[in-house]
């Protein structure tokens, strides 16, 4: 698969001071080449091609790195979680750069760019990082939500008759979104295929989905019932599942990061609040959100 991604070069020039025997009229010229040069470096636009391969055990630091930018300074043993989604590696995948060019500063050829997975929360039940995001779950929701909210959070959390599959789909910042929508298409017959198999994670009722999302800092987001318009998802797509959410809400996460993967919390220099934003989805709904993303990502 193809995507674009723009990557910021930034020029080194020679500091006029420094030059030997210089005119002024030849650093007025040599200055003006360089910004005219820089402009064009910076607005370069770079294709890049990703691959989806099936997770393996070396993804191991990639995908723990990816983790740990969503749950920040929570309480959630990370390694723990990135050894549940390499152990069921029939289901997810890995992005990666498909060819990386001799001459690349990449000291990684095999870096993960990001990743897409689903784990069955109440088939592992007994597992510690799942019993400590289930507990940062309804904790946020008892202390922002309404009573009927945290019902709904509770009610479903503890249905052992009704799975919820925790959707991981991470990715660096300069990834475009386009790569979510073959990722997602892969996912969901992996997860038919592992139902048919009787393979974990293959069958779930609902889905839930921590989002990484941000506000203008001037601006104020209630503390209870859902977050307003104003909110932006860092994964765009992820609004999309947001919508079709029965029961969701949004905590804040700003004492606990100052960036988001790469550079300050902010969208055109705007200061940006970050947030973390919890939605609850019926299964059944993945139809209607699969043709949302499929007209909005499609090139």
């Amino acid at each position: 698969m193809a995507s674009s991604a723009k990557r910021r070069a930034v020029g080194v020039g020679e500091n006029p001071e420094q030059s030997d025997d210089s005119s002024d009229e030849g650093l007025e010229e040599s200055g003006e080449e360089e910004s005219e040069n820089s402009e064009e470096e910076i607005n370069e636009e770079v294709v890049v091609d990703f691959e989806a391969h099936t997770i393996s055990d070396h993804d191991f630091n990639g995908i723990k790195k990816l983790l740990q930018q969503l749950f920040l300074k929570a309480h959630v043993n990370i390694s723990e979680l990135t050894d549940v989604v390499i152990q069921q590696n029939h289901i997810g995948s890995v992005i990666r750069q498909a060819e990386v060019p001799d001459d690349s500063d990449d000291e990684d050829p095999d870096e993960v760019f990001g990743f897409v997975s689903i784990v069955n929360l109440t088939e592992r039940k007994e597992v510690e990082c799942v019993e400590q995001i289930k507990e940062l779950v309804l904790g946020q929701c008892e202390k922002l939500c309404s009573a009927a909210v945290l019902e709904q959070f509770e009610k479903v959390l503890h249905d052992a008759s009704q799975a919820v599959g925790l959707l991981l789909s991470e990715r660096f910042v300069n990834v475009p979104p386009q790569i979510a929508l073959p990722l997602y298409r892969q996912l969901l017959d992996e997860m038919t295929e592992a139902q048919k198999t009787n393979k974990p994670s293959g069958k779930c009722h609902y889905c839930l989905l921590i989002s990484k999302t941000c506000q203008e800092a001037k601006k104020t987001i209630p503390a209870r019932g859902p977050p307003k318009e104003e909110l932006l998802f860092v994964n765009a797509e992820e609004e999309f599942f947001y919508e079709q959410a029965v029961a969701k809400f949004n905590y804040s996460v700003q004492e606990e990061a100052d960036s988001c993967l790469a550079g300050r919390w902010s969208f055109d220099d705007v200061p940006m609040k970050p947030f973390r934003t919890v939605s609850l989805i019926p299964m059944d709904r993945m139809p209607v959100i699969m043709d949302k993303l499929k007209e909005y990502l499609t090139i």
